[in-house]
C-alpha cells in the first residue's frame, strides 16, 4: 500500500481518544438499565424510584448541554473537556461509596451536567479537527461511540454489577472517564480558537427558522427511528413470536448493523454531499418500513427470515444522524457547536417523543402499524430539511 494510502486510512489518535470518551459516557448513561434492581434493593427504594436516577440524568443532559454550549463557547477546548471528564469522574467515584438515593440523585445530575459540556464538544472538535473531506466520516465515528456501548460498555458494566455489586459499576464509570481523561490530555491538540461571536447574536444565530426547522428535523429522524426500536419487542412478538431470548440476540446484531450503518452514512456524507446522503437514508428507511408493513400482512414469519431485514433496519437508521448533522452545521453557520448541543437536546426529544407516539400507537392500533406510522415521521423530517434549506 502506498505510504500517502496508509497515512490517510491512519484515524489520529485524538479522534479515537473522542471516540472513547462519548464511549464511557454512553455506557454510565445506560447501564444502570441493566443494575437497576439491585440499586433499588441496595438503596430501599422501590424500582420505579430508582428508574428516575436514569430520567434525571437524561433530563439534566438535555437541558444542559445547550446552556453550557452558550456559556462555555469561547473556553478552551481542551481545557473544557479535561475539567468536565474530573467532574464526570469525580461523580462516578462518589456514586460508588454514597448510601443515600437522594445524594445518588444528585451525583447523577452533576455526572449528566459533565456529560452535557463534552459531548457537544467532542463533535466541535471532530468537526474543526477532521479534515474538509472527513467532516462527515469523523463525526460518524465519535457518534460510533454512543453505538458501541449498547454493544460492549452496557454489557460489560451489567456483568460488572452483577459479579461484584452495583457499586463496582458505578467506580467502572469513574474508571472509564478516567481513561477518557488521560488518552484526550495525551493526544488531543487544542482546536483552533472559537469564534468569538457575542452571546445575543449567537442565540440569535440558533433562533433562525432554518436552524429551528433543521432541529426539528431531527426531532422527527429519532423519533421515527425510536418508534419501532422502543416497541420491537411486541413488534417481534406479534409477527414472529421471538421471545426474549431472541430478542437479545436481535439487538447484539442490530447493535453491530448500526455501528455498520452509520460509518457508511458518514462517509457518503462526505463523498455525496449531506442532502444526497440524508435523502437515502430516510429513502432507505421508508422502503424497510414498507418491508415490515408487508411482512405484517404474512405473518407468523419466521424470526431467521427477518434478520437480514433487522439488520438493514438497524443500519440505515444510524445511517441518517450523520449526515443530518453535517446539513445541521451547514445551516447554522458560526454557531455550529451550540447548534450540535442543541442537537445532542433535540435527540433526547425525540427518544422520549418515539416512546410516547409509538406508545399510543400500539395501544390504539397494534404493533402492525408501528412501520407505517415510522415511515411517516421520516418523511416528515426530510420535508423539514428541504424548508429549512429553502429559508431564508
Amino acid at each position: 500500500m502506498p505510504v500517502a494510502v496508509r497515512q490517510r486510512a491512519r484515524l489520529p489518535a485524538w479522534l479515537l481518544a473522542l471516540v472513547f470518551t462519548t464511549f464511557a459516557l454512553a455506557t454510565d448513561d445506560y447501564v444502570i438499565a441493566g443494575v437497576l434492581p439491585a440499586v433499588s434493593a441496595g438503596l430501599g427504594v422501590s424500582e420505579a424510584a430508582g428508574g428516575q436516577l436514569v430520567t434525571v440524568f437524561s433530563l439534566a443532559f438535555a437541558l444542559g448541554a445547550p446552556v453550557a454550549s452558550v456559556v462555555c463557547a469561547t473556553w478552551p477546548r481542551r481545557r473544557l473537556l479535561t475539567w468536565a471528564l474530573v467532574l464526570f469522574a469525580a461523580a462516578n467515584g462518589a456514586a460508588a461509596f454514597t448510601t443515600s438515593y437522594a445524594v445518588l440523585m444528585g451525583l447523577r445530575v452533576l455526572a449528566a451536567l459533565a456529560a452535557a459540556a463534552i459531548v457537544p464538544t467532542a463533535y466541535a472538535v471532530a468537526t474543526a479537527l477532521a479534515p474538509d473531506s472527513g467532516r462527515g466520516r469523523y463525526l460518524a465515528l465519535v457518534m460510533g461511540g454512543l453505538t458501541g456501548s449498547l454493544m460492549l460498555g452496557v454489557p460489560i458494566g451489567t456483568w460488572v454489577g452483577g459479579a461484584f455489586g452495583w457499586r463496582a459499576t458505578f467506580g467502572l464509570g469513574g474508571l472509564l472517564g478516567l481513561v477518557a481523561l488521560v488518552a484526550i490530555r495525551r493526544t488531543l491538540p487544542e482546536p483552533p480558537p472559537a469564534d468569538a461571536m457575542p452571546v445575543r447574536e449567537r442565540l440569535a444565530s440558533l433562533a433562525r427558522p432554518r436552524v429551528v426547522l433543521g432541529l426539528l428535523g431531527i426531532v422527527a429522524i429519532v423519533l421515527g427511528s425510536m418508534m419501532l426500536m422502543t416497541y420491537l419487542a411486541p413488534f417481534l412478538r406479534d409477527l414472529a413470536g421471538a421471545g426474549p431470548a431472541a430478542l437479545g440476540w436481535v439487538f447484539a446484531l442490530a447493535g453491530l448493523a448500526g455501528l455498520v450503518g452509520g460509518q457508511l452514512g458518514g462517509r457518503a456524507a462526505d463523498r455525496w454531499g449531506a442532502d444526497r446522503a440524508l435523502i437515502a437514508g430516510i429513502a432507505g428507511f421508508t422502503g424497510v418500513m414498507g418491508v415490515f408493513t408487508a411482512c405484517w400482512l404474512l405473518r407468523p414469519l419466521p424470526l431467521p427470515a427477518l434478520l437480514p431485514l433487522l439488520l438493514v433496519w438497524a443500519g440505515v437508521s444510524w445511517w441518517v444522524p450523520p449526515p443530518a448533522q453535517t446539513r445541521l452545521l451547514a445551516l447554522a453557520g458560526p454557531a455550529g457547536p451550540q447548534a450540535l448541543a442543541l442537537n445532542s437536546s433535540a435527540v433526547y426529544v425525540g427518544v422520549s417523543g418515539g416512546g410516547a407516539v409509538g406508545g399510543l400507537v400500539l395501544e390504539s392500533h397494534g404493533s402492525g402499524w408501528l412501520p407505517a406510522v415510522a415511515a411517516v415521521v421520516e418523511l416528515v423530517a426530510l420535508a423539514l430539511f428541504w424548508a429549512a434549506g429553502r429559508s431564508r
